[in-house]
């Protein structure tokens, strides 16, 4: 159970830093990087693109990978062997309805339809 919860807790901190990262994007291509615009640093245009790409993959991949670790680390119920299933149970204790006693209600339907039938012939 502390797994998983690891797990969970890495799969939002992932998915924080990816819509961080995404936002940070320019949908043309500039985003953080527009801002150095024609400087040649260490860390330029060209690199801050590519680390922001190198990120963005990364999580994604990551994200994808601990979703599939939670899922098989998800907390599953034991199962006895020697008790059936609640389905099981409720269709074995059902009431056959050919035995339940008429009621007054349904013989003045039976009636009514009866008679309804006579009138018409």
């Amino acid at each position: 159970m502390a797994f998983y919860t690891l797990v969970v807790v890495l799969i939002l901190i992932a998915c924080i830093l990816m819509v961080l990262i995404v936002l940070i994007q320019n949908p043309k291509g500039g985003g953080l990087a527009s801002g150095f615009s024609a400087s040649n640093q260490v860390m330029g245009v060209r690199k801050t693109t590519d680390f922001l790409e190198k990120g963005t993959w990364t999580l994604a991949i990551s994200l994808l990978a601990l979703s599939l670790l939670a899922s098989m680390a998800l907390p599953r119920q034991q199962q006895d062997t020697g008790r059936e299933s609640l389905i099981k149970e409720q269709v074995n204790n059902a009431v056959d309805p050919t035995q339940i006693p008429n009621l007054p209600n349904q013989k003045v339907q039976e009636q009514t339809k009866e008679t309804q039938k006579n009138e018409k012939k």
